[in-house]
């Protein structure tokens, strides 16, 4: 059974190896409620991930030890249990699926593991660890259904008592639900009236889906930008202790994630990944309730994919309304592009790209469009634009 004698135990192997990370009072992005930020994209590793990961490798008996340990990870495991090896001085073999972040490949090569790319998602480099346990006789270890590894996670709580002891909620990431479960296990123990809620993104939402049903529902597939939190089933332990601890799971979209990601970049100058936005998201949109509440969002990493960050950062600004794309229709004679762009500059509008067709299906043989996109500041801002070209005579398509 996990005890709270055991995330205390966590806490103790942990010092020296995992930060206590601090938390940030971020006071503009949910005007409405006192929002804090529990910063474990700065933990080591970049991810919550090494707390449990080196906890449980320090519990392993000297014969497991000898035998090296094997791993499945969506990327953040992958880094904590090669960096608690290299500690320990341990094999360790990491079965990642091949569309993880080149970034996190590269990072858990670097703590001197040898990395297995698996085809497929989280589920599937799952199987394939399991394949080499048999083979190889190695230790596996769960990336979050396994109490160690809950008990290291949930050294998370036990901080935020000191740092926030008045606090009505905590909104924590879900993918597999190790960290909600440590999380939600102290925090209940601890303080049994604060509100535990926890977040999935809608096209993974595996937890969610099975505490509606009354039992684990395993997903056909997944789909999300938070490669993190990008699994088809939940465990057996992560899904008691949810079913008993926390008060609530919602979802938010890849757009809410990507707007969420921009937020904490601009307002907080803290770089997140998708999974480790996906509180803040939540807060954001309104998924959870946090008027006149004085609520921490954990910051579950903060290793996102450099080559994925700018379209993130497009999809956020969309989200937000910071970016348009507008199509004009207009008639095809001299001054019509200077009177649009007239139009959108009395505005404060900033044209960043601007395509010109004159041929399309449905308009008059002498008419033509312009498909512009814009800089804007939000989307009262962009209604003001398109009325302003309207009142021009141009029509907005």
């Amino acid at each position: 059974m996990l005890t709270i004698d055991n995330v205390y135990r966590a806490a103790k192997a942990l010092k020296g190896v995992a930060r206590k990370t601090d938390v940030i009072h971020a006071r503009n992005i949910c005007p409405e409620a006192q929002l804090y930020l529990k910063t474990e994209n700065l933990q080591v590793t970049g991810s919550f991930k090494v707390r449990g990961a080196y906890y449980k490798m320090s519990r392993l008996s000297s014969e497991e030890k000898a035998k090296g340990v094997v791993a499945c990870s969506a990327g953040n495991h992958a880094q904590g249990v090669a960096l608690a090896a290299q500690k320990n001085g341990i094999k360790a073999v990491i079965c990642l699926p091949d569309g993880a972040p080149i970034s996190k490949v590269e990072a858990t090569k670097s703590y001197g593991a040898e990395v297995c790319l698996v085809k497929g998602v989280y589920d599937d480099a799952y199987q394939k660890a399991l394949s080499l346990q048999a083979e190889k006789g190695y230790t596996f270890l769960h990336p979050f259904d396994d109490e160690d590894v809950i008990a290291g996670q949930g050294t998370i709580a036990l901080e935020l008592a000191e740092q926030i002891p008045d606090m009505d909620a905590v909104i924590v990431p879900i993918g597999g639900g190790g960290l909600i479960s440590g999380v939600a296990f102290t925090i209940k123990t601890l303080f049994p009236n604060v509100k535990v809620y926890g977040v999935q993104a809608a096209g993974a939402p595996s937890m969610a889906n099975s505490l509606k049903a009354g039992k684990i529902s395993p997903l056909t597939s997944v789909s999300t930008i938070a490669d993190g939190i990008a699994v088809k089933k939940s465990g057996e332990l992560t899904y008691a202790c949810c079913k008993q601890y926390v008060d609530e799971i919602v979802t938010v979209t890849d757009d809410e994630i990507s707007a969420a990601i921009l937020t904490l970049m601009e307002k907080q100058k803290l770089v997140t990944e998708g999974a480790g936005a996906v509180a803040v998201a939540a807060a954001m949109f309104g998924k959870v309730d946090v008027k006149g509440k004085k609520v921490v969002c954990v910051l579950s990493g903060g290793n996102i994919d450099v080559n994925i960050l700018s379209r993130v950062i497009s999809r956020g600004l969309m989200t937000s309304g910071r970016m348009c794309t507008l199509d004009v229709e207009l008639m095809d004679k001299p001054g019509q592009l200077m009177n649009v762009a007239k139009a959108i500059a009395e505005q404060g509008g900033n044209v960043t790209s601007v395509s010109h067709e004159r041929t399309d299906a449905g308009t008059d043989v002498n008419a033509c469009y312009l498909r512009i996109t814009l800089e804007t500041r939000n989307f009262e801002h962009i209604q003001a634009i398109k009325k302003a070209l309207s009142d021009c005579g141009f029509k907005v398509r």
